[in-house]
């Protein structure tokens, strides 16, 4: 039955595509994130991804759907960036097995692209928040039902064979989404909908917790103080922030609390000093190969070559050292511009709050909270394999796309004030 019910969602979306090519991203987008096939039998190893991908495209060049080429400094670097990977394919230790993962960090690169192609108003852009939120937000409500009615005595985990399929990347990806729940709770009329919001906020929250991860412990502790910040810095949000946390740690159990406390201790933790092994290993490797040294450089023999213990093998374990280790510094540099230029255009889009314009309120809203999950995404990525991970490029389409959506505003206003200004002038004029 759920097999059914999937194919045939999954059937209707590739035939909307073919009309409406942006409904084709919103179901891509719904696939890459939450991987709902991988909770199936006969659709689990189906290539639906590649489906809805393919509709899109054929709908991208086939219809007449409104569509918008532009070019900004955020999608320029991610050309480059894409480019730089490209360049760095051929110098890849391993070619063959960095292959697989090229194409695959290629496709996702591709279609976000195209998002920003066929993504234009603010229905679509909405749109976009609320598939995300939903994709990832299933994982967090169901996560922290389970860790409430278990005391948090198990870790979370994530949908197999995914970017999310750790406890560590989980608890990533639901500190990423939070803010965006803020931003449709802002944006909501109906008290009923603000508080299952809420709700729904509280238990991916929770959820997080849940993993057990300690690098989530960190980045939601930076994501809420980031939240406080751009949310207007309000006393009773600042009150609600810490109540909400206090209760959550509180119910969490005492071996959590004990994991928790060895952040401090890291000189002792074998899996804190792997990391720093691995950091070591990616930036003797960037010293001495321009190119970087490919995607798959993650074991025994590179170690050995490149890290202070080479017997200890691990992955990056953090978004920046896995692009220095696998691009050089070259590609840590424009991986890096890009997050940055990402930043500026969300705290563009934040400052029109101050204008205390109802039309373009919304934008700063999201601008705010994209700035607040680009913080929980700086901090805990830091700890994290998920450089190329669809979410986080997700973030950038909204913000890239709000940014656009106030120019032509603005840019529509300015044509039409002329047009306005003229009328008393030519109403003085006698006949």
């Amino acid at each position: 039955m759920r097999d059914l019910l999937l194919g045939t969602i999954i059937l209707v979306i590739c035939i909307a595509a073919l009309r409406r090519p942006w409904i084709g991203i919103l179901g891509w987008t719904w696939i890459s994130l939450m991987n709902p096939h991988a909770l199936t039998w006969a659709l689990n190893k189906m290539p639906v991804a590649a489906a809805i991908a393919g509709s899109t495209l054929i709908g991208l060049v086939a219809t007449k759907d409104r569509r918008e080429i532009f070019v900004t400094r955020e999608n320029a670097v991610l050309i480059i960036f894409m480019l730089w990977m490209c360049l760095t394919l051929p110098f890849s230790f391993d070619l063959e097995g960095s292959y697989e993962m090229w194409k695959r960090v290629m496709k996702i690169d591709f279609m976000i692209l195209i998002a920003m192609v066929l993504l234009y108003s603010k229905k679509h852009i909405t749109a976009l928040v609320w598939v995300i939120i939903g994709s990832v937000g299933y994982y967090g409500v169901k996560g922290g039902a389970f860790t409430i009615l278990t005391g948090g005595s198990y870790r979370v985990w994530g949908p197999t064979g995914t970017f999310i399929e750790g406890n560590n990347e989980l608890a990533l990806a639901l500190i990423i989404i939070l803010p965006l729940f803020r931003f449709l709770q802002l944006q909501m009329i109906s008290r009923w909908g603000k508080h299952l919001m809420t709700i729904a906020m509280l238990l991916c929250a929770a959820a997080a917790l849940g993993t057990h991860s300690r690098g989530a412990l960190l980045a939601i502790a930076a994501m809420a103080i980031s939240l406080w910040w751009y949310g207007g810095r309000k006393v009773g949000l600042l009150l609600i922030i810490l109540g909400a946390g206090i209760t959550l740690l509180m119910f969490m159990p005492e071996h959590w609390t004990a994991r928790m406390t060895t952040i401090s201790e890291y000189r002792e933790d074998a899996s804190a000093m792997g990391r720093i092994n691995a950091w070591w290993m990616a930036w003797n490797l960037a010293a001495k190969n321009f190119f970087g040294g490919g995607y798959e450089i993650y074991n025994l023999i590179t170690f050995s070559q490149y890290a202070p213990d080479p017997t200890d093998v691990h992955a990056a374990h953090s978004i920046y050292f896995q692009v220095l280790g696998e691009h050089g510094f070259i590609g840590l540099f424009l991986f890096i511009l890009l997050w940055w230029l990402v930043w500026l255009s969300a705290s563009g889009l934040r400052k029109l709050g101050k204008d205390k314009n109802p039309e373009t309120k919304w934008a700063s809203d999201l601008g705010a909270m994209c700035q607040v999950s680009m913080t929980g995404y700086a901090v805990g990525g830091a700890f994290l394999s998920l450089a190329y991970f669809d979410l986080p490029y997700n973030i950038l389409v909204l913000v890239v796309l709000t940014k656009r959506w106030v120019d032509r505003k603005a840019w529509q206003e300015e044509e039409e004030q002329p047009v306005a200004d003229t009328v008393p002038v030519l109403a003085k004029v006698k006949p």
